[in-house]
């Protein structure tokens, strides 16, 4: 991904595959498009607000159409004890879409993903990494695959 641009397109590619119960988990390192892929996937579900990083609140919540929709930031988390006091388990259920930068923080504790999208530095630009972790992310693979 050459620049903001290229990393916005990916965010809207994959909101084509998000329905409720999905979770995706991002990472990379400090500046690599993390929370840009996140505003590109809501601007791809017809949000128009702001989209800030979480890094200092853990979460924002979006509602969209009948989506919920929460976009977490754990890295601020210490340790992974952080993630059983914090009360975020309730979010991820079968009525919410998760999308969680730095899922790593919260170790074993937070569940495998149904999509993993790994963005690292590569040049000038960015490049992204996304493997299925589930039959649902692999359909969401595929609609992906089919919008970029």
């Amino acid at each position: 991904m050459p620049d903001a641009a290229a990393t916005l397109h990916v965010g809207e590619a994959l909101a084509g595959g998000v329905a409720a119960g999905r979770v995706l988990h991002l990472r990379g390192e400090l500046g690599t498009g993390k929370t840009t892929v996140v505003r590109g996937l809501l601007r791809g579900l017809g949000f128009t607000g702001r989209v800030k990083s979480p890094s200092y609140t853990l979460v924002e919540p979006y509602s969209i159409s009948r989506l919920n929709l929460y976009h977490f930031d754990f890295y601020r988390f210490k340790d992974q004890t952080e993630w059983l006091s914090s009360g975020f388990r309730e979010y991820f259920n079968p009525d919410s879409v998760c999308l969680v930068e730095w899922p790593e923080r919260a170790g074993t504790l937070l569940a495998p993903p149904d999509l993993d999208l790994a963005l690292e530095f590569a040049g000038e630009g960015r490049r992204a990494i996304l493997q299925s972790r589930s039959r649902t992310g692999e359909l969401w693979l595929l609609s992906f695959l089919s919008r970029s």
